[in-house]
């Protein structure tokens, strides 16, 4: 996806040489690939706040995957810990 951009830019300050409007052009495309993109605040979210968010979410599932496996292994731990209070004695 870089590359094309890169390539359309290209092309635009190219075009530029004959008419000065294209150089227009590719001064937008750059402003708003900057400002809309990865890096900027606009619409993916925002800078350090959707970072945040990620990783909220990602807590939010392993919370979830805990406490699902959790019930499911203190079953088994106390079926091993009967276990070996019957063999013990």
């Amino acid at each position: 996806m870089f590359v094309l951009l890169l390539i359309l830019v290209l092309a635009l300050l190219g075009f530029g040489l004959l008419n000065p409007i294209w150089w227009v052009a590719a001064a937008v495309l750059i402003f708003g690939s900057a400002h809309f993109g990865r890096g900027g605040s606009g619409s993916r979210g925002g800078g350090e706040q959707s970072g945040y968010v990620e990783y909220r979410d990602y807590r939010d599932r392993q919370d979830r995957w805990d406490r699902r496996y959790r019930r499911q292994r203190r079953g088994r731990w106390n079926r091993q810990d009967r276990r070996d209070r019957e063999h013990h004695r």
